[in-house]
């Protein structure tokens, strides 16, 4: 089958799914989230393949949820049946579904007993980090931008991978200023696994891929089941549901709707510059603190 926003394709052992909205920054939008669970679902039932590939097109990985034009693209779900404000039960009745929620949805590279390399580059913030830290493995540019610019507006920590992945001391000064890492600083402090120039990443990525692929897939499940086990003894799952819950409460906060507004009526370059400039981080960084434009992954 064909995708409207991510690309599939397989190599050997190998299969790769790319986020395709480059023009945007593959920020997320229905189906995406619904794509990407079958995706991942014909990777896991192919017997050929062993080992999954998460990646961007363009100049991006993903640059979180795509709030442009009043986020009324998510309406069907989020909004009560006369189509006017917010419904937070629709809203949390839809988030925690596993069948119908993006968080829940997004998870299926947690779930796969296959192993996920997540690819990352540019830009991998909000929604788009909470995903790309649901892989087994992150392999980042080292110019990479990650972080949760929703800690400051518009939103909460959705997959909980960010506490998980990190200490908490690091946890709760992220959560507290969205600060962003590069993708040098989250290998430093393991927040990613690894973290390279750009002109290496996929060399990397395709190496350590082989390196899987050469693992028995009984093996290689068996060992990413017992590591998730232990996360989910954890409470990860709580977090989650905690998580999506808040999330809906912090998109509509009254800062929020008029964040939002601005955003549908000066476009997402003006508010953003709203909410990062006094931090000066993000699209509000000096050009030589953000990705390199140039760096683009081509399909």
């Amino acid at each position: 089958m064909t995708y409207e926003t991510l690309l599939y394709a397989t190599d050997g052992p190998v299969a790769t799914i790319t986020l395709n909205r480059p023009e945007r920054l593959n920020t997320i939008v229905p189906p995406m989230p619904t794509e990407l669970r079958d995706a991942v679902g014909r990777a896991t039932v192919d017997r050929a393949v062993k080992v999954i590939v998460v990646r961007g097109a363009g100049r991006s990985f993903c640059a979180g949820y795509d709030f442009a034009g009043g986020f009324h693209h998510w309406d069907d779900v989020f909004a009560p049946d006369d189509g006017e404000g917010w419904d937070p039960g629709r809203d949390f009745a839809y988030s925690v579904s596993p069948d119908h929620g993006p968080t829940k949805q997004f998870m299926a590279i947690w779930h796969t007993p296959k192993p996920v390399i997540a690819q990352v580059h540019g830009y991998c913030v909000g929604g788009g980090s909470d995903f790309a830290l649901c892989a087994d493995l992150v392999i980042a540019s080292e110019d990479a931008v990650i972080g949760t610019p929703y800690s400051r507006m518009w939103g909460s920590y959705l997959s909980g991978m960010w506490l998980y992945r990190l200490g908490l001391t690091k946890a709760k000064e992220h959560a507290l200023t969205g600060k962003p890492f590069t993708g040098r600083q989250a290998a430093d402090v393991e927040l990613v696994n690894e973290a390279v120039p750009f002109a290496e990443l996929e060399a990397t990525v395709a190496r350590r891929a082989a390196e899987l692929a050469a693992i028995p897939s009984s093996q290689l499940a068996a060992m990413k089941l017992v590591v998730n086990q232990a996360y989910e003894n954890m409470g990860l799952t709580t977090t989650q549901t905690i998580g999506v819950m808040l999330d809906g409460l912090m998109r509509n906060t009254p800062e929020a709707l008029r964040f939002v507004d601005m955003a549908e009526r000066e476009g997402v370059k003006a508010v953003v510059t709203e909410r990062d400039g006094p931090f000066g981080d993000y699209g509000a960084a000096p050009a030589d603190q953000q990705p390199d434009p140039s760096h683009v992954i081509v399909p």
